[in-house]
């Protein structure tokens, strides 16, 4: 496999230019500029908040110096709150182009629109003369996430991406998963799998936090259409997405732009902290997405059952299906066919092997479907994360 190699010796498996929004008084100037560029890549996000959030800053800091990004361009409204020259500085002192376009002091939208296409122009060709270098497995951070689960997602995608995660991280490269509220009922099961006691007793409180806040919010991380595809509890739902994690010992726990500080397997508490302040911890699939990326995940394994088309700017998402009725009819959308372990036409550890290659193919530069259909999702919201305890980063 061959990566992109930056400044501070990391290797991105792709090389996006980002535009970003730095309040939603800016995002069609920043989607419109993006437009130009629809058969390359070039990627929007940003954050719709006025209101200042550290979170959202850090959010922001880590996504535009992730290693599949190569360039930055900011375009602000100009009386917002976002820390737009902290977030800049980190870029550029990481060796990445960038630059910021104030609307208010541009001249409007039009006059804004045209010079961002002309940076864009200029930076995306300056990225192309980035190093490419060997890149090996064990150097991924691989993320993952289920959505629009079913009743087959427990029994076949999410205990595939489990064997995935295995291989992986006997390999020596790092995995994460995540959502805590849908983790309920599992929490000491996972406790079992810690690498420490201080660990284990962690794991509890972070999905013990979980609990309390969705009860205070009035509900929990359980849909319609959860039930509607037979899945009968949160607790059962937590069984199939507990299994995503595999067998392997439990690492440690980090929190929405934290890297892991070594290879392993790491739980993403993405649930916040203190009182509920909010809303909902996750208002949908991508905002847990773009945490994980937030982490540094080179790659999402996304699995479903019930269908979701969804991908996401800067990482890829390799869809895995644990429905076969489902994978028949969203074929285009689907990269992995975990149905067949239903069916009796593949194991377990034989979509476990698929899923792996399909890992491999992906950071070599192979499009999955959602990046060959254009599917650049991404949102950010307010939250907020107090320091990690002691305890959730053994030795």
């Amino acid at each position: 496999m061959l990566g992109y190699l930056r400044n501070n010796g990391e290797k991105g498996i792709r090389n996006v230019l980002l535009v970003v929004y730095t309040v939603e008084c800016s995002h069609h100037v920043a989607r419109e500029i993006a437009s130009e560029f629809k058969d390359k890549e070039v990627h929007v996000i940003g954050f719709g908040g006025c209101a200042p959030n550290e979170y959202a800053n850090n959010m922001l800091k880590t996504l535009c110096t992730h290693a599949n990004v190569g360039a930055v361009l900011f375009v602000s409204l100009g009386c917002e709150n976002l820390d737009i020259s902290g977030i800049s500085a980190a870029v550029k002192s990481s060796g990445r182009p960038v630059t910021t376009l104030t609307i208010q002091s541009t001249g409007g939208t039009l006059k804004t629109i045209d010079k961002g296409v002309a940076w864009v122009k200029e930076a995306y060709a300056a990225m192309q003369a980035v190093p490419r270098v060997e890149l090996q497995l064990q150097e991924l951070i691989v993320g993952t996430i289920c959505g629009g689960s079913d009743a087959t997602s427990g029994i076949s995608a999410n205990p595939a991406i489990g064997k995935a995660f295995d291989k992986l991280i006997a390999d020596g490269a790092t995995a994460i998963f995540e959502e805590t509220g849908e983790l309920i009922g599992c929490e000491y099961i996972m406790a079992g799998r810690a690498a420490s006691k201080a660990l284990a007793e962690q794991l509890i409180q972070v999905v013990d936090k979980a609990d309390i806040y969705y009860k205070k919010m009035g509900h929990d991380s359980f849909s319609a259409g959860n039930a509607t595809g037979g899945l009968s509890t949160i607790e059962e739902k937590s069984m199939g997405a507990y299994s995503k994690s595999g067998d392997a010992v439990i690492s440690g726990i980090i929190k929405p732009t934290e890297r892991p500080p070594q290879p392993g397997l790491f739980l993403l508490d993405v649930v916040p902290d203190g009182e509920p302040l909010f809303g909902f911890p996750n208002i949908n699939d991508n905002a847990e997405i773009a945490e994980l990326i937030s982490c540094g995940a080179h790659i999402i394994l996304f699995s479903t059952g019930r269908g979701s088309v969804v991908g996401s700017a800067i990482s890829p998402v390799i869809k895995i299906c644990g429905n076969p009725k489902t994978f028949r009819m969203l074929q285009e959308d689907m990269d992995v066919d975990a149905g067949k372990i239903i069916s009796g036409e593949a194991t377990l550890d034989e979509v476990g092997e698929e899923i792996l290659d399909c890992i491999r193919n992906t950071a070599n530069g192979e499009p999955t479907r959602s990046e060959a259909l254009r599917h650049r999702e991404f949102v950010l919201t307010y939250k907020q994360f107090d320091k990690q305890q002691p305890g959730c980063f053994p030795g």
